[in-house]
């Protein structure tokens, strides 16, 4: 199967972040002089991979040629991808199920889940993000979640919305994460424009986006802890845990549970 132009693009974008991020010493190989560009060069990682530097340039720079799933393993083990990266590069060069690019409607039983969920902080998002459905405690915990236009996106309240760096205590943390995991969900849909709507959006609006956003990082979305600063300034540790909708896999159940004051942390703005 031939990858579509889209697919080939995100590919080769891909491998070059993952080429520049992985230095000469890492894998054995003498440090020679000052380098134009970071990372291994091309032919380097060729021969790592035990093949053809012209045939590797090619699929860096997005041409169709064709793959097998031996080359795209020795370039995932040349590269030292972990196994969301490297499912991620079969992905992109067609080696896994394609996926629709339109969104399935959240049905009506799904939609009333987070109400019934309160008073713990709940909301369903789809693949980009958007808040398909939430419930008063998630509005109350996320100020600023609820645009004017009476839609919500919680990438876009990370990036774009100045109280979500008081409310997210560890700011930078839990926006490279979802930014990764929306990069996950991006390479899925090659050539989406609703992902590249709202990276464009993320870049535009915030500097970290920007800078961020080609680094290529991916992760997968699952459970956690975060610290939270709940309204009137007292900082709280809140477990979450996500359920995938088994109709619709890319939508996301999303529920909180304070497990208490975080220590220290409990007396207000100022901390």
């Amino acid at each position: 199967m031939q990858t579509p132009a889209a697919h080939r693009r995100e590919l080769g974008a891909f491998l070059r972040a993952r080429r520049e991020r992985i230095t000469p010493g890492q894998v054995g190989l003498p440090e020679t002089g000052r380098r134009r560009t970071p990372g291994l060069r091309r032919e380097e990682l060729a021969v790592l991979a035990g093949i053809s530097a012209t045939w590797y340039t090619y699929l860096e720079q997005g041409r169709d040629i064709r793959t097998s799933d031996q080359v795209l393993g020795a370039l995932a083990r040349a590269l030292r991808l972990d196994a969301l990266e490297r499912a991620h590069l079969f992905r992109l060069a067609g080696h896994a199920a394609a996926q629709s690019e339109e969104p399935e409607p959240l049905s009506a039983e799904a939609a009333a889940v987070p109400l019934l969920l309160q008073p713990n902080p709940a909301y369903i998002i789809g693949g980009t993000y958007d808040v398909l459905s939430h419930n008063q405690a998630a509005e109350e915990l996320f100020p600023g979640l609820l645009a004017p236009d009476g839609r919500a996106n919680f990438a876009r309240w990370v990036f774009l919305e100045p109280a979500a760096r008081e409310v997210l205590v560890d700011w930078e943390v839990e926006a490279r994460g979802l930014l990764a995991r929306l990069r996950t969900l991006a390479g899925r849909h090659p050539g989406d424009p609703r992902h590249t709507r709202l990276a464009e959006e993320l870049s535009a609006g915030s500097v970290e986006a920007r800078a961020w956003w080609p680094q290529y990082d991916v992760e997968a979305r699952r459970g956690g802890r975060k610290r939270l600063r709940r309204p009137g300034g007292a900082v709280a540790d809140f477990s979450y845990t996500a359920f995938h909708l088994a109709e619709a896999p890319e939508q996301t159940l999303v529920v909180y549970s304070e497990t208490g004051p975080h220590p220290g942390r409990s007396s207000g703005r100022d901390q």
